[in-house]
C-alpha cells in the first residue's frame, strides 16, 4: 500500500514536523524514561535468576566466616520455593530520616500500554519486572544523603537514600554525591560490621567488615558501574555470630530485622553477608514475611546492585526484646508476635482459660535439653505435671528441628515449662496470656536466667513463674565436695568471670527435680490457666 503519496497539504506539514521534533528532544535531554515492560524475553527472565542467587546454593566464598555456617548435611532437602505469606496488618508509622526513596531513582514497573524500550547496546544491566529490579542507564543522581548512629550499645548503623552502589565480593558500599548536611565520615569512609554484639569484640571478629565510601568522586573511589538496578530499598544484615542458637537468632536477627524492615511491607531487598544458607532455610517463614523477593548471599554476588536507598545493620535494643521508645516506627513486642502469627499462620492468637468442668485438659510442653541443664528424672517430671492437670507435650531436640512445626505445636498450648536456655525463647510462639515457667539452675543464677528470660516476657503478653533449684537438686553435688564454693559460696565463681559460670553452672550440671516441690507448681498453674 502506498501510504502517504496522497497526503494533504496540512498532513504533509505534519509529518515534516516530526523529525524536527525528535532532533529538539535529543538535544534537550527531555525524553522522559521508559522502563521495560514485564514481558521479558525468556533469555532476560534467566539471567535475572542467575543474577538473584537462590538459597540452595553453595555460598562461594568463605571469608570469615565462623564454622557454624560451613556446616552442611548431605542428602538435606531444601524448598527453594518461598512463598508469600499475607502481612500481619501493621501499620507503617514513619521512617527514618525521610528514607522515601526518590524520584528519580525510585523505578516502577511500565505499564502494559507503554511500549517497549529498545535496548541500549552498551547496556550490561539486567531486568525482572516483578523482582525490584529494572534496566536504566547508569545514570547521575541527585545529591544522597548519609546517616550513620554510632552510640549505639548493641549495633552500629548507617541509613542512606539518593545514588547508593553495592558491590557484595569486595563488601563495598559506595554513595555517591553526598549533599551537605548529611554525616561526612573521615576521609569519605567508614567500616560496619553488621551484627548486634558490638561490645563482644571477639564475636565481632568474625562478622565480615563493610566499607562504606561517602562523597563526591573526588574524596571516595571512584565508583563502579550498575549493572543491576532495583526499585526497592536493601537491609543489609549478617547471619553470622550465634545464628545457629535460636535464642541469640531471635535476639540478633530477627526482632532487628523485623525493626528495620517490616515498615517496607515486603517491598525491601535482604541482604545477607556471612551468608549461612541453613540460616536462611529455617527462618524461610520469616524472611518471607518481610521479603517478597530472595535474600541476596552478599559474600559471593558480583553484581554491582544500585538502590535508592539501603540500611547498613539493623535495629537492635535489647535481648529478646523490643523498646517502643527507639523502635523508629514504635514497634512493642506484642506487634513482633502479631507478626509471628501471621508468618507461621498460627491459629491460636490468645490463650483462654479452660473449664475444670468441662473435662479438658489445659496443654503443657515441656522443653527437653540433653548434655547440659537436662532434667534427669524428666519422666517423673512429666508425670507431675500431668497429674496436676495437664495434658502434656514433652519436646525433645528432635521435636525443634522443624520450626514451622514446632511453632504449631507450642502455639496449641497454654504453658511452656523449661529450664534456662535457647528452647525457651520458642514461648514467642504461645498465644497471647500463655505463660512461661524457667527452672532456674543452681550457683545463683536467678538474676541472669530472669534478665534473659523473665524480664521479657510482660511486653509479649504472657505470664511469667520461676523453679530455683536447689543445692540438692543438681548434679554439681556428685562433682564438688559440699565445702566447695560452688555450694558455700558461688558468688565467688561468678567473679572469676562468665567463662567459669559458663563451664560450672551452665555447661557442667543438670537438674533433679525434687518432684513434691515441683508438683506444687504445676498445680498453682493449673489453676491460674483454668477456670471453675
Amino acid at each position: 500500500m502506498m501510504v502517504g503519496r496522497n497526503l494533504s497539504g496540512g498532513a504533509a506539514a505534519a509529518c515534516l514536523l516530526v523529525p524536527l521534533l525528535i532532533l529538539v528532544v535529543l538535544k534537550t535531554d527531555c525524553v522522559p524514561q521508559i522502563t521495560r515492560l514485564r514481558e521479558t524475553s525468556i533469555a532476560q527472565v534467566s539471567d535475572f535468576f542467575v543474577s538473584i542467587r537462590p538459597y540452595g546454593q553453595v555460598p562461594l566464598s568463605q571469608d570469615n566466616r565462623t564454622a557454624s555456617n560451613q556446616v552442611h548435611h548431605p542428602g538435606e532437602v531444601w524448598d527453594e520455593t518461598v512463598h508469600k505469606v499475607s502481612p500481619s496488618g501493621l501499620a507503617s508509622q514513619g521512617t527514618w530520616q525521610q528514607q522515601q526513596p526518590l524520584d528519580a531513582v525510585k523505578l516502577k514497573v511500565a505499564d502494559d500500554s507503554v511500549a517497549e524500550a529498545p535496548p541500549s547496546p552498551a547496556s550490561k544491566d539486567e531486568i525482572a519486572g516483578d523482582g525490584g529490579v529494572n534496566e536504566i542507564k547508569d545514570v547521575a543522581a541527585p545529591r544522597s544523603k548519609l546517616s550513620c548512629n554510632f552510640s549505639g550499645e548493641r549495633m552500629d548503623i548507617c541509613a542512606m537514600e539518593g545514588d547508593v552502589r553495592m558491590h557484595g565480593k569486595s563488601a563495598t558500599v559506595y554513595l555517591l554525591a553526598a549533599s551537605d548536611d548529611s554525616y561526612q565520615p573521615e576521609n569519605g569512609t567508614v567500616t560496619i560490621r553488621p551484627y548486634p554484639r558490638k561490645w563482644e569484640i571477639p564475636t565481632m571478629e568474625m562478622i565480615r567488615e563493610l566499607t562504606i565510601h561517602s562523597g563526591d568522586t573526588d574524596t571516595v573511589p571512584v565508583p563502579p558501574q550498575c549493572t543491576v538496578t532495583h526499585d526497592v530499598p536493601a537491609v543489609v544484615f549478617s547471619t553470622g555470630g550465634y545464628s545457629r542458637n535460636f535464642y541469640h537468632s531471635m535476639t540478633d536477627i530477627v526482632i532487628p530485622l523485623y525493626n528495620t524492615a517490616r515498615e517496607y511491607e515486603g517491598r525491601v531487598q535482604l541482604v545477607a553477608t556471612d551468608y549461612s544458607r541453613e540460616w536462611v532455610s529455617k527462618y524461610r517463614h520469616v524472611l518471607a514475611a518481610l521479603s517478597v523477593y530472595p535474600v541476596i548471599d552478599f559474600d559471593a554476588d558480583d553484581a554491582v546492585r544500585c538502590f535508592p536507598s539501603a540500611h547498613i545493620g539493623i535495629e537492635s535494643h535489647e535481648e529478646l526484646g523490643i523498646n517502643p521508645t527507639l523502635s523508629r516506627n514504635g514497634y512493642t513486642m506484642m506487634d513482633f508476635r502479631d507478626f509471628l502469627q501471621s508468618a507461621y499462620s498460627l491459629k491460636r492468637s490468645k490463650m483462654t482459660p479452660v473449664s475444670r468442668s468441662s473435662g479438658k485438659r489445659p496443654r503443657l510442653v515441656i522443653m527437653l535439653r540433653r548434655h547440659s541443664r537436662a532434667i534427669t528424672n524428666e519422666a517423673e517430671a512429666v508425670a507431675a505435671a500431668s497429674k496436676a492437670g495437664f495434658e502434656v507435650v514433652a519436646a525433645g531436640p528432635e521435636a525443634v528441628r522443624d520450626m514451622g512445626q514446632f511453632a504449631e505445636v507450642v502455639n496449641s498450648c497454654d504453658v511452656m515449662v523449661g529450664v534456662h536456655g535457647a528452647g525457651l525463647a520458642n514461648m514467642l510462639f504461645l498465644p497471647h496470656n500463655g505463660t512461661v515457667v524457667q527452672i532456674i539452675p543452681w550457683g545463683e543464677m536467678k538474676w541472669p536466667c530472669w534478665h534473659e528470660f523473665g524480664r521479657p516476657v510482660p511486653d509479649m503478653g504472657l505470664q511469667y513463674a520461676e523453679y530455683e533449684a536447689t543445692a540438692e537438686e543438681t548434679t554439681l553435688k556428685e562433682v564438688y565436695p559440699r565445702d566447695h564454693a560452688v555450694f558455700t559460696d558461688p558468688l565467688s565463681i561468678h567473679k572469676q568471670g562468665f567463662g567459669m559460670v559458663w563451664s560450672i553452672f551452665l555447661n557442667g550440671q543438670n537438674v533433679t527435680l525434687d518432684v513434691d516441690r515441683f508438683r506444687g507448681l504445676m498445680q498453682q498453674i493449673y489453676q491460674s490457666v483454668t477456670i471453675t
